[in-house]
């Protein structure tokens, strides 16, 4: 047997290729839209992909599932579970076999059996690995959202990001009876999730990429707590924010996600293309952006947090213009966006282009927590704290207002428009995105760059 893991950073996503050597074929689950490495992979190994499918309808990225079967010509296998409301829409076109609890899907001498894991969706399936050439027990086990290395599936993200009302403690209650499901299976078992640290589809994700079921038994609190009422009230409490972008993923693989058809390279355009533009989205490092800044475009650097920041912040139904380096960056972003179905990119302008026109500011100010706190006492100013709501119950400056940098559009109505904002996060790394995103809408704001951890009393009460 052959296993393939396919992980994508800035989503903290994993994909599979599984594939049986004897028989010369395969099968991919939850792949994500950047299919070439996945077919290419297969090539190298003398493999056939004859199987695609998927744990459930993914709310953090597009799937690539639908595309990789038409370009493979692989059967497609998506779950018949979860209701009206999360039935796939594409499936009768694709020639898609629906699955349910114990339904098998082969490549050669290997299986998946599957087993249905509600909870983190209504639709969401989990994949037991056998391997004939090995024996009759089961080798692994492909758990997508539902159970990962050291967590569980958030059961929240149904209502909190696609408006689907009084869903979650439901959820969470079904999560609960479902997980049951993992602890008969043997402790050899290897876990392989669909996520790992840093991902939004859970809180506390471990970063190794594989676990067993013996393991998360010891180690894994959702697998621990026996009672349903503190499992409901554990699962649910601190989970981060859910990006608003989610909502649209899960529209878009619900109904069909769009054929890529090769990567997108976006055309390089003047400065005269900000005119009118209706989405300037700036890829340069924060400390570029910071000191050479464009007052109409939101700074999101292209780096591990470039898909999640531009999901909060850019629009699905306006073009997006890009501010980039190089061709290169531009087209590296351009893909990473068309990760999340950020596909109208109108164009690129160079920042020599729009340094050479006088059209970047001046620095934006970076004040010290010593600074920030005199402007602030004075009234001049007013402290914006942009982290979760999460992280602010343990702790704040004092006097600030508290905001999810990724909610500032549209709770601007809660800022003042008569004073500069000072804004900080923990470390220094999202204000910047923060102060970037509420220039554009016409606020003063400024950075204090040391977040959070710098303030005295973060670092007395460390």
């Amino acid at each position: 047997m052959i296993l393939k893991r396919f992980y994508h950073e800035g989503l903290a996503q994993a994909g599979y290729l599984i594939g049986c050597p004897g028989a010369g074929e395969a099968i991919v689950i939850d792949a994500n839209r950047h299919i070439e490495p996945i077919i290419l992979a297969a090539e190298e190994e003398g493999m056939k992909i004859v199987a695609v499918t998927e744990t459930h309808i993914h709310a953090d990225y597009i799937s690539g599932s639908r595309e990789l079967a038409r370009r493979t010509g692989a059967k497609l296998y998506l779950s018949s579970l979860g209701g009206p409301d999360w039935t796939y829409g594409f499936a009768e076109e694709e020639g898609a076999e629906l699955v349910k609890e114990g339904s098998v899907i082969r490549a050669g001498g290997i299986r998946l059996e599957v087993m249905s894991t509600p909870g983190h969706t209504p639709e969401h399936i989990s994949f037991v690995l056998y391997d004939d050439a090995s024996g009759p027990a089961p080798a692994a086990v492909f758990t997508g959202d539902h159970v990962f290395v050291g967590d569980v599936g958030r059961p929240d993200l149904l209502e909190r990001a696609a408006n689907f009302e009084g869903t979650m403690e439901a959820g969470a209650r079904v999560l609960h009876g479902t997980l049951k499901k993992f602890l008969e299976l043997p402790d050899h078992v290897m876990i392989w999730p669909a996520h790992g640290a840093g991902s939004a589809c859970g809180k506390s994700l471990g970063g190794v990429p594989v676990s067993t079921i013996g393991y998360e038994k010891t180690v894994n609190w959702g697998l621990r707590v026996e009672a349903e009422q503190d499992f409901v009230n554990e699962v649910l409490a601190g989970q981060p924010e859910p990006p608003l972008y989610f909502k649209e993923m899960k529209r878009i693989n619900r109904d069909g996600p769009p054929m890529m058809n090769g990567w997108p390279s976006p055309v390089q355009l003047s400065p005269a293309a900000l005119e009118g533009a209706e989405f300037v989205l700036d890829i340069r490092p924060s400390g570029q952006a910071m000191a050479q800044p464009l007052a109409s475009a939101v700074n999101v650097p292209l780096g591990r947090s470039f898909t999640t920041w531009a999901g909060w912040h850019a629009p699905y139904d306006k073009p997006i213009l890009l501010v980039a380096e190089t061709q290169a960056s531009a087209d590296e972003a351009a893909r990473e966006l068309s990760l999340i179905g950020l596909d109208d990119v109108a164009g690129w302008v160079p920042v020599s282009a729009l340094r050479r026109a006088g059209l970047l500011d001046q620095p934006i100010e970076a004040l010290t927590w010593e600074e920030a706190m005199d402007l602030h006492q004075s009234g001049e100013c007013v402290l914006l704290d942009v982290r979760g709501e999460s992280e602010r119950t343990l702790g704040m400056a004092e006097g600030a207002l508290g905001i999810h940098g990724g909610h500032l559009s549209r709770l601007a109505h809660e800022l003042p428009r008569d004073k500069t904002l000072l804004v900080y996060c923990a470390g220094g790394n999202r204000s910047p995105i923060a102060v970037s995103a509420l220039r554009r809408m016409g606020f003063q704001a400024a950075n204090i760059p040391a977040g959070f951890a710098g303030h005295p009393s973060a670092v007395s009460a460390g």
